[in-house]
């Protein structure tokens, strides 16, 4: 079945960097558009970036534009988020997507969530 690990969360002073890894499985990974979100504690969960399937083209939120850059590594099936000068306001859970387009039917699946918590 489907499955996405995230990984490389954690605490982080403001102005820090951190690397976010996906591990995907159970899909051919490099015909599958691969997205990241977050969500603070009483926010909706917003999209942060994302990567087409050869890995060019990719968007990012306004507010992480500048300091945030997504990729791919189809040999590997894993999606990074490179953050760099976060600032308390990233502090979120942050989750990998794979979003796949099946006989004209849209799926969606989701990791587990890692915690990235940017504090002095």
């Amino acid at each position: 079945q489907v499955q996405l690990v995230e990984s490389g969360g954690g605490l982080v002073q403001p102005g820090g960097s951190l690397r976010l890894s996906c591990v995907a499985s159970g899909f051919t990974f490099s015909n599958v558009v691969m997205n990241w979100y977050r969500q603070a504690p009483g926010n909706q969960r917003e999209l942060v970036a994302g990567i087409s399937r050869g890995g060019s083209s990719p968007n990012y939120a306004d507010s992480v534009k500048g300091r945030f850059t997504i990729s791919r590594d189809n040999a590997k099936n894993t999606v990074y988020l490179q953050m760099n000068s976060l600032k308390p306001d990233d502090t979120a859970v942050y989750y990998c997507n794979a979003y796949m387009v099946v006989n004209t039917f849209a799926y969606e699946y989701w990791g587990q969530g890692t915690q990235v918590t940017v504090s002095s």
